[in-house]
Formats: structure tokens, C-alpha cells, sequence
């Protein structure tokens, strides 16, 4: 890389990540290396042999993400993989063999489900508790494998992540945590002791709605010799296209996060006062029960906003009535989204539950778009 980025504020690191030794009229960041195979006369060796393998566009954006994720620390690495689930499934499935037992949120991304039933047909043990109040520590003994999400998504809860890990790692369990809500700008789960952090690119860390990308950053050792290994035997491997989009995106993700974050706590607190807004959740605001434990350990509390308004039709009205938020699924992006989130099943919300992502739009006419749906909807 050009400079070492360790040291620098998190603007300077996210515009100067994972940037090459620069070179006489070559571009800053290179374009995407478009390559199956490479030359390779003779023995078998170097970096780049097959595209399965790696990719130099790949190493750039994992270099990248590892600077975000873990800056200053030594002995770790970063994969980048073809979407978020692909990177959680290669965590799973290459740690846990049958016999073994995992531990995993029932409040998280609603895929988790589909992938409890692919772990029990494995042979796996899958035990479940909630992520607020720490309950996941109560169904951990014997377990190999410890998956946390927190904030949990949708519901934006919080918890202790220096506290379960070091419970699971006093029982001899591995450690991975969803960072998607979050991002690494909000929360460093390595810093806080965790063995892999996990995310979904695809939300704000690329932030335009315009790539599908997942990564998981681990400690150097058997750990992620088998995720890699997992992820040459299945393929889930990203384009040289979307990881250099992805890494193009990443230099705005200081401005982004920052803009998104302050714009969702005003509007959380704009909620505050509506008399048909019930169960508001987001961990910003001083008086949500996730709060305290999120002030703890996170530096930026996410751009989801969550609530629930009377009814289904009411919370369907609502949708239709918004003239600058998307009617759309996924968060994260500069444009801002919101869905009842019932409708696709598999989460623990009621039907008139509302999961609202905060774009990059101006805070007031975000808010006076809201509000004003809110009214219409009313009638």
C-alpha cells in the first residue's frame, strides 16, 4: 500500500485502504483484473495462479477491509466472497462437523432459520436464545461454535460481546460475529476479543445497492485455513468487477455512515413523539433498552431505525404514502428504504412491523416525509 493507514482517523483510512505502491501513471486503484487463469510456466507458486483461488482485485479490497476491521493488528486476514450469506455459510460449514454443537440467536437475519435446518441435517446441534440480555451465555456449554449479531436484525438489539466471548472461550468455543449492522466504523468485534467478524458487504459498507459482497476477517491460523479452504471447494467467490466496486465504495464510507447515523437518531427522536408509533428501537437513543451495553462498545449506533404502527394495513399505508424512502428489502444504501418486514416471514416480528434504513437524503426532508406519511396514513 502506498502509506500505512494505521494511526490515521477513520476518513483518512477508509479513503486510503488497501491501496497498491503507487506507480508512475498508473491508476490509483487499479481496474479490475478480468482473469481466469494466470501465467504460470514451471512449478506451481506465487500469488495468483487460478481465479478460484485469488484474484489481485480481491487482495486489494481484502487488505482493504482488514485495515477497517482490525487497524494496527498483526496476524489476521480477510476473505471476500460472492454475498453475505456465502460468507456466514463458510464460517459455519467449515467449522463445525457432525457431532458439534453451535449456538445461535433466534432474533437474527431471518435466513438463519433455513440454515439451522441445513446444520441439523448435518448432524449438527443447533441451540438458540435471544441476543438482548446476554441470553445466548445460558445454552453455551459444550458448544463449538458461538454466533452473535448485534445489533440483531431486525429487532436491534444489543449484546455484551466482550462477555460472551470471554465465556465462550473459557468453554473452549470459537466466536464469530455479524458486523453487518454495524459496519467497522461502528464496532471492531477482533478488538473486543471475538475470533471472526462477518458482514454482509452488500449493506451500508458498499452502501449503493448495487453490489452483492460478504467478507469475513479472522485470526491468522487452522481457523481460517478452513474458511479459505471452503471457499475454493464451494466457489463462492465475488467478480473482479463487484469487489472493485466495493472497494471504490468504501472510500465514502466515513461521509455515508456518518451522515446516515446522525440522520436516523433525529428521526428516531422525531418518532419519539407520535402517539402511533410503538415499540421504537434504535440503539442511539439514551432511552432504549439496548443503549447502555451499545455505548460500551460500539462508536456509531447504525442507520436502522425500527417501529411498529397500529395495524398491517396501517403500516401498508404508511409504505405507500412515503414520496422519498423506497418500499425495498436490504439496508444500508443512500437512498433510504423501509418494509414491513412481516411479509417475508421467518422473523419474530409482528405484521405491522416497520424496519426503516436511513439514506443520505437531508435530514429535514427525510423527516417531513416521514411524518407527513405518517399522517396520511392516518386517515
Amino acid at each position: 500500500m502506498s502509506e500505512s493507514t494505521e494511526g490515521n482517523g477513520e476518513g483518512t483510512r477508509a479513503v486510503r485502504a488497501g491501496l497498491p505502491e503507487p506507480v508512475r501513471n498508473e491508476p490509483t486503484l487499479p481496474g479490475p483484473a478480468f482473469a481466469a487463469h494466470f501465467h504460470l510456466p514451471g512449478e506451481v507458486g506465487g500469488p495468483y495462479t487460478y481465479g478460484r483461488d485469488e484474484n489481485p482485485t480481491w487482495s486489494l479490497l481484502e487488505r482493504a477491509i482488514g485495515e477497517l476491521e482490525a487497524p494496527g493488528q498483526v496476524g489476521l486476514q480477510t476473505l471476500v466472497f460472492a454475498s453475505g450469506m456465502a460468507a456466514i455459510s463458510s464460517v459455519l460449514f467449515s467449522q463445525l462437523r457432525s457431532g458439534d454443537t453451535v449456538v445461535l440467536p433466534n432474533d437474527g437475519y431471518q435466513v438463519l432459520p433455513l440454515v439451522r435446518a441445513q446444520l441439523e441435517a448435518y448432524g449438527i446441534e443447533v441451540r438458540t436464545a435471544p441476543t438482548g440480555g446476554d441470553a445466548q451465555l445460558e445454552v453455551l456449554d459444550g458448544a463449538k461454535l458461538l454466533w452473535i449479531e448485534t445489533p440483531s436484525n431486525p429487532g436491534l438489539d444489543v449484546c455484551d460481546i466482550r462477555r460472551l466471548v470471554e465465556a465462550a472461550h473459557a468453554r473452549g468455543a470459537l466466536v464469530a460475529v455479524d458486523n453487518t449492522l454495524a459496519t467497522p466504523l461502528g464496532q471492531r468485534p477482533l478488538e473486543l476479543g471475538a475470533d471472526f467478524s462477518v458482514a454482509s458487504g452488500t449493506k451500508q459498507l458498499t452502501g449503493h445497492g448495487d453490489v452483492l459482497l460478504g467478507y469475513v476477517t479472522g485470526r491468522d491460523g487452522e481457523a481460517m485455513t478452513a474458511v479459505r479452504r471452503w471457499r475454493k471447494i464451494v466457489g463462492a467467490i465475488p467478480g473482479p468487477m463487484e469487489a472493485w466496486l466495493a472497494h471504490r465504495s468504501i472510500a465514502t464510507l466515513q461521509l455515508r455512515v456518518d451522515r446516515q447515523n446522525a440522520t436516523a437518531l433525529v428521526l428516531a427522536e422525531a418518532l419519539k413523539g407520535r402517539p402511533d408509533v410503538t415499540g421504537l428501537r434504535y440503539p442511539g437513543l439514551p432511552d432504549d433498552p439496548s443503549h447502555k451495553v451499545a455505548s460500551q462498545q460500539m462508536r456509531r449506533y447504525g442507520c436502522v431505525v425500527s417501529f411498529t404502527l397500529p395495524s398491517r394495513e396501517r403500516a401498508e399505508r404508511f409504505l405507500d404514502a412515503l414520496r422519498l424512502v423506497d418500499d425495498a428489502t436490504s439496508f444500508g444504501g443512500v437512498r433510504s428504504t423501509a418494509e414491513r418486514r412481516g411479509r417475508w416471514g421467518g422473523d419474530a416480528v409482528p405484521d405491522d412491523f416497520v424496519r426503516f434504513s436511513v439514506g443520505a437524503e437531508d435530514p429535514e426532508d427525510l423527516v417531513a416525509d416521514v411524518l407527513r406519511a405518517l399522517d396520511e396514513s392516518a386517515r
